[in-house]
C-alpha cells in the first residue's frame, strides 16, 4: 500500500474529492493542512521541483493577496516568496509521493500517482 501526503485545505470541495478518490482506493493519506501549517519556502521550492519545476503552476493568480502584489511577470523567487508569506496562493488539492507531485485539477489527476 502506498502512503501519500496530500496537501489540503478540507473546506475546498475538489480537496475533499481528491482525499475521498484516495482512500477509497486503499491509499493512505497524509494530509498536510497548509492553511494551518504553512510550507516552508525550502518545502515549496521541492515541491515545485516535483510538479516538472515549474513554480507558476502552485500559485492561484486570482487570490486578493496576489492581487495586491501587483506583479505582472514574476520570477519563480517571487512567487514562492509570496507563498510562504500567503498560504492561500497555494494552489490545492496537491498529492505528492516525495518523487513526483500532481495538482489535483480534477481531482481525478491524484490519481496519476497510484
Amino acid at each position: 500500500m502506498s502512503t501519500l501526503t496530500l496537501y489540503h485545505n478540507p473546506r475546498c470541495s475538489k480537496s475533499r474529492e481528491a482525499l475521498a478518490l484516495l482512500e477509497s482506493r486503499g491509499i493512505q493519506v497524509i494530509e498536510h493542512r497548509y492553511l494551518s501549517y504553512p510550507l516552508s519556502r525550502e518545502q515549496l521550492e521541492g515541491l515545485a521541483r516535483r510538479l516538472g519545476d515549474d513554480a507558476d503552476r502552485i500559485l492561484r493568480r486570482e487570490e486578493p493577496e496576489w492581487k495586491a502584489l501587483s506583479i505582472e511577470e514574476p520570477t519563480r523567487t517571487q512567487i514562492i516568496d509570496a507563498m510562504a508569506e500567503h498560504p492561500r496562493l497555494m494552489q490545492r488539492p496537491i498529492a505528492d509521493d516525495g518523487e513526483y507531485a500532481v495538482i489535483g485539477r480534477p481531482p481525478q489527476a491524484v490519481l496519476q500517482l497510484i
